[in-house]
């Protein structure tokens, strides 16, 4: 593809995009496999660390004589501050420059592990998991944009690798996890950060390129602080949703996020540079994949944090083996991500979209049958092996459908697309609790929960039709 506009079957109602020259057809920089390696390694640590703290809550809340729900908060105060640095990150990294937001990004999430590895109390613990968020939520747009500058004309094939990095690393978190606080104790899962940052900020100083920045801009704070109260009031009323829908815990965050948005929506229409344009929120196109990204990630996402539980109260399996039926959903993913990026160019976009979305339809039905005279282990090892293919194959497909819309905006694509994700996931996990909660057999409670997942996921099919697709490099 030239410096000509995106193909001529995008939506009118989105924006034309001219793609830049540096990136549209450009060869490859030198190192690029080096540079892709190191921001590889920096995604990575930061997906381990959503999950690695879920097997070191009772030694956190017997160490610092912590309430059990405010060890929990750990764990969600971290995807909440993801979800907020993600858009944040993008815009920034396309404005300044994504190679100076990556670095900031290190700096923020290595100092903030160091300081989470000293914690005195879990309220400390807890604001510093906040900031250790916006730092590892910077990692993901800037990121992808590195990519993208340092493979030029392969960046499609890159970015679609690069990207299905983020849930290998929530897979391998707990087992991680696990072996950490058995032989060092918890304050050692965030001092591991320490060196690994360290080495990440001196090779991507040395290593990466200055990707091209736009004319500087007035960033719009306003709309970025009422995207971060809006986030952060839904998140947070979702996760009290165990306490039901009339508590005040639930109802006035709501109440609130309501409010926020209708404020949002209105400011963002009437600026002149909105922090995150309409056309990326609502936009044909861009409302689609929106739309799926949501629905991916409480399926996809949310569906990981579920599986162990799921396992220890149908099927009696004990913490580990219910934790390594996760492994087998990563296997999946990886056997088959490999291939999919590299038919990406043959097939389009839809095609792995359609067949991946039908193939973790299909696992999760499975998930929710009874097994058919084997044993649950297996039968549930199958099962999310079978979602995991799903995965693999849907993944890069869906990345770059959202990215191709936009090529000079990559990473506030990708921040977008994260935000979107991880909603759909927090969405997903709170209200399935909240369910289980109030059920007299949580067992088959959350076996209706894969179903509804699934039957979400159908509804969702016919919009893949909508997106523009596109075969060959972009």
């Amino acid at each position: 593809m030239g410096t000509g506009s995106v193909r001529g079957d995008v939506p009118a109602a989105v924006p034309a995009v001219t793609v830049p020259s540096e990136l549209a057809g450009a060869d490859p920089l030198p190192r690029r496999h080096v540079v892709f390696a190191v921001v590889a390694i920096a995604l990575f640590m930061a997906s381990v660390d959503q999950t690695i703290v879920a097997t070191a809550l009772n030694a956190i809340q017997t160490d610092l004589g912590a309430e059990l729900t405010w060890s929990g908060w750990t764990i969600t105060v971290y995807s909440l501050g993801q979800i907020i640095a993600m858009p944040m990150a993008g815009k920034l990294g396309d404005h300044f420059g994504r190679k100076r937001v990556f670095l900031v990004g290190i700096c923020v999430f290595t100092t903030a592990s160091l300081a989470c590895g000293f914690a005195s109390n879990i309220y400390l613990l807890v604001a510093l998991r906040a900031v250790q968020a916006i730092g590892g939520g910077a990692f993901i747009p800037s990121a992808t944009g590195i990519v993208a500058d340092h493979f030029g004309r392969h960046r499609d094939r890159a970015v679609g690798m690069f990207t299905s990095i983020f849930p290998i690393g929530g897979i391998i978190g707990p087992i991680l996890g696990g072996i950490i606080v058995t032989y060092a104790g918890w304050r050692t899962i965030f001092l591991v950060n320490v060196p690994i940052g360290i080495l990440l900020l001196v090779l991507s100083a040395k290593l990466i390129a200055e990707s091209p920045r736009k004319p500087a801009a007035r960033i719009d704070f306003g709309g970025l602080a009422l995207l971060a109260t809006l986030m952060l009031s839904t998140m947070y009323g979702l996760t009290n949703l165990d306490l039901g829908f009339t508590s005040p815990w639930f109802l006035v965050p709501e109440l609130a996020a309501v409010g926020t948005a209708v404020l949002f929506v209105r400011h963002t229409m009437r600026h002149r540079a909105p922090f995150i344009p309409m056309a990326f929120i609502a936009g044909r196109g861009f409302g689609t994949m929106n739309v799926l990204n949501l629905l991916f990630g409480g399926a996809a996402i949310g569906f990981a944090a579920l599986v162990p539980l799921y396992a220890e109260d149908r099927y009696d399996l004990d913490p580990l083996a219910a934790g390594t039926l996760l492994t087998a959903r990563g296997v999946g993913m990886i056997c088959i991500a490999a291939l999919a990026v590299l038919a990406l160019r043959r097939l389009g976009h839809r095609l792995p979209m359609l067949f991946g979305f039908s193939i973790l339809i299909l696992g999760l039905f499975l998930m929710a049958l009874p097994p058919p005279g084997i044993s649950g282990y297996l039968w549930l090892s199958i099962s999310s092996g079978i979602t995991g293919i799903g995965m693999g194959m849907s993944v890069p497909a869906s990345n770059n459908a959202g990215l191709q819309l936009a090529p000079d905006q990559i990473a506030s694509i990708a921040g977008l697309r994260g935000m979107f994700r991880q909603s759909g996931a927090i969405i997903a996990v709170s209200v399935t609790t909240a369910v289980l909660a109030n059920s007299s057999n949580p067992a088959m409670a959350q076996a209706h929960a894969f179903v509804v997942l699934a039957i979400l996921l159908i509804a969702a099919v016919p919009l893949i039709w909508t997106i523009p697709d596109h075969r060959g490099s972009w």
